[in-house]
């Protein structure tokens, strides 16, 4: 008869259990001294060897002769267990859940043990049993035979009663590491004459997500479709999108091509990927190219053929950082969402957009992916017409957009403006960033005719003190200043939705976005900055962050309000 192999190669001793060492330590230290307990629970999520550690420490503490704490195999205790144990009984609480199979047992556990010292009851699954089964057990353990020993087996210990969990000594299984997982596959692939790729072993290992049984299925499913475990077979197991074209759809992603992503999407579902898997494959990759970007040993730290490494690397480097992150950060959210969503393709493939376009999202995260942008295309001498496509007024008669702060406020025409449009080739022109005028022909004097004696100009009007602006009018002069500033593109664009206030003899500059706040912090942007106030004869600004002043201000009303008999003054 064929057995698989989490059947086949279940540890028979402590010492065969892979990790786990806090657990066995504490059974191998009680059989040892003799003060074994009534009642256990082992928790912790499944495939990590509490129902093998129950079945081992059974057998020892009914083993004559135990050898550090695990049955000897050759004492007439353990003979006898082999043959057919009447001492040990294992309960399935999933399918004897009832009031009734409990009572059972609790008529049953006064009967002494046949061939050993103690009767031990392994009870798995034990969340499963009803609030009557509960308190049908809840006497039993409380006043148990001195000849039994309960051991309740769950993988969700927050469904039992505090009554229960209360007469237990509780002992928490974790997750198995992926290291211990290879050298635990490997060693059963030599033993029944396996060959392997190492590549291979760490991909099931990996999809075993530190459950040992879940790994050994795995690799049991990898040995049926190929005698020779290697890479690109588990990959095809698994049902994994291919490589290439997932590292690919990644690499149009990080470099915010949305037509190439659709397109990539659309070809790798239309090969009949799940949308799950695909949408699984996307976060593997993208949390391979951060470990990549960041860290130094990600050679060692990703097990992939040399190939693949390289391809990941090469991602790596060309990637924002924050683009990484943010795309990870919208996929992770996304995977949730395709449980609830009616059509989990759209879904997806919204996602995609969402992350191939930041233009199109105000969030504080895709800002900073575009101000990351721009600071790297000046610091390559990029940021030119072609880095940015302009956009075309329309041909129709449009209406001058109002200044933002005041009438004072408006946009030079010397220079042109560049926006980023959600589609490039979007045939539909957008809403011109700046009014543009048309010069007026000079009118020519007739030749015949005496040029006439020139009429003096009329007297401009005085520009104001800034003694006498509002913060308005002097923000609105500092922006038409600023636009003319050479190579202040950056700069100007996140000084367009700030909110200007007087303060004294300083023009308090207010946002709510502390990513413009510590932009407008760096050295360069400060100097720009100083220097255009300065030629408004403004000797004084800060920056300040919104929600920060008006903490400030609340702090202020409570303290003269705490303090109303004295006399306070601000400054």
């Amino acid at each position: 008869m064929h057995l698989s192999l989490y059947r086949k190669f279940r540890p028979q001793s402590f010492d065969e259990m892979v990790r786990q060492e806090h657990v066995v330590t504490v059974l191998k230290n009680q059989i040892g001294t003799g003060a074994v307990g009534h009642a256990y629970l082992f928790c912790g999520p499944r495939g990590t060897g509490k129902t093998s550690a129950a079945r081992i420490f059974a057998r020892a503490v009914n083993c004559e002769n135990p050898k550090d704490g695990s049955p000897c195999g050759v004492c007439a205790a353990c003979r006898a267990q082999a043959e057919g144990n009447l001492d040990i009984v294992e309960i399935d609480a999933a399918s004897n859940n009832g009031v009734a199979e409990m009572r059972d047992l609790r008529e049953k556990v006064q009967y002494p043990p046949v061939n050993g010292r103690y009767k031990v009851y392994i009870i798995d699954e034990v969340h499963m049993l009803t609030d009557s089964a509960f308190n049908a057990l809840l006497k039993t353990l409380e006043e148990p035979p001195a000849h039994a020993i309960f051991i309740l087996a769950t993988t969700e210990p927050h469904k039992i009663p505090a009554t229960i969990l209360s007469r237990c000594m509780r002992l928490d299984f974790k997750l198995l590491p992926e290291e211990d997982l290879e050298n635990h596959l490997k060693r059963i692939l030599e033993e029944i004459g396996k060959s392997y790729e190492d590549e291979a072993v760490s991909a099931i290992a990996r999809a075993g997500a530190g459950s040992d049984r879940d790994m050994l299925s795995i690799a049991e499913m990898c040995l049926a479709y190929e005698e020779k475990l290697t890479y690109d077979g588990v990959t095809a197991v698994l049902g994994a999108a291919d490589f290439n074209d997932t590292s690919d759809l990644c690499e149009a992603l990080l470099a915010f091509d949305m037509p190439d992503v659709i397109e990539k999407t659309e070809n790798i579902l239309s090969a009949g990927k799940s949308v799950g898997v695909l949408c699984r494959d996307v976060l593997e990759t993208l949390n391979r190219i951060a470990i990549a970007k960041t860290c130094r040993t990600a050679e060692k730290l990703l097990p992939l053929p040399k190939t693949q490494f390289a391809r990941i690397a090469e991602i790596a480097q060309k990637a924002d950082g924050r683009a990484i992150l943010r795309a990870t950060e919208i996929l992770a959210r996304t995977e949730t969402d395709l449980r609830l969503v009616s059509s989990p393709r759209i879904c997806l493939e919204t996602a995609m957009m969402k992350i191939s376009v930041p233009a199109a999202d105000d969030s504080a995260e895709a800002l900073a992916v575009r101000l990351d942008a721009l600071e790297k295309r000046l610091a390559e001498g990029n940021f030119t017409a072609a880095a940015f496509p302009a956009v075309t007024p329309a041909p129709t008669e449009a209406p001058a957009p109002k200044a933002p702060q005041n009438e004072d406020y408006e946009f030079p025409t010397e220079e042109p403006v560049f926006e980023e449009a959600f589609f490039a080739d979007d045939p539909r022109p957008a809403k011109p960033a700046a009014r543009q005028t048309e010069a007026l022909p000079a009118k020519e004097a007739p030749a015949a005719e005496q040029p006439a004696k020139a009429e003096p100009p009329a007297a401009k009007p005085a520009e104001l003190p800034v003694a006498e602006m509002s913060a308005e009018m002097a923000y609105g002069k500092f922006m038409r200043l600023l636009r003319k500033t050479a190579a202040s593109g950056v700069l100007f664009t996140m000084c367009m939705d700030l909110e200007a206030k007087f303060e004294g003899e300083t023009l308090a500059l207010y946002t709510e976005s502390e990513t413009v706040l510590r932009s407008l912090s760096k050295e360069d942007h400060v100097k720009i900055m100083t220097e255009v106030f300065a030629r408004l004869g403004i000797g004084s600004f800060a920056v300040r962050l919104k929600g920060a002043a008006k903490a400030g201000e609340n702090a202020l009303e409570q303290f003269k309000k705490d303090f109303q008999d004295y006399p306070i003054e601000t400054k």
